[in-house]
């Protein structure tokens, strides 16, 4: 997790909405297979196709959705999680999903 004053600095420790979101959405698209094979193994769906799921939530996802949170492999995170930017459309839909204002 991260001090206060990381989570100012960026917003996406406070939110985790898009890690929540839908189990389809942390698919991976055009990763190499060498990226994939560094994905622990644990956090992959059974399809091979994306992150493992509970319910809607990403297994990599730590925290509580709109307060603190976190990516346990933030550096080895699939292409779909490194599109999703802070405050466009994708971040938005997700956050109203859990009731959060919009990002600007």
């Amino acid at each position: 997790m991260t001090g206060a004053s990381d989570i100012v600095d960026n917003p996406c420790q406070s939110c985790g909405a898009c890690c929540g979101y839908s189990a389809n959405w942390p698919r991976f698209t055009i990763e190499p297979d060498e990226a994939l094979d560094a994905i622990p193994a644990a956090l992959v769906n059974d399809r091979q196709s994306g992150m493992r799921c509970d319910g809607d939530r990403c297994a990599a996802l730590a925290g509580t959705i709109g307060q603190a949170t976190a990516c346990t492999i933030y550096d080895l995170r699939p292409d779909v999680c490194r599109v999703c930017l802070p405050g466009d459309a994708e971040c938005n839909m997700a956050r109203r999903k859990f009731g959060l204002a919009p990002l600007t």
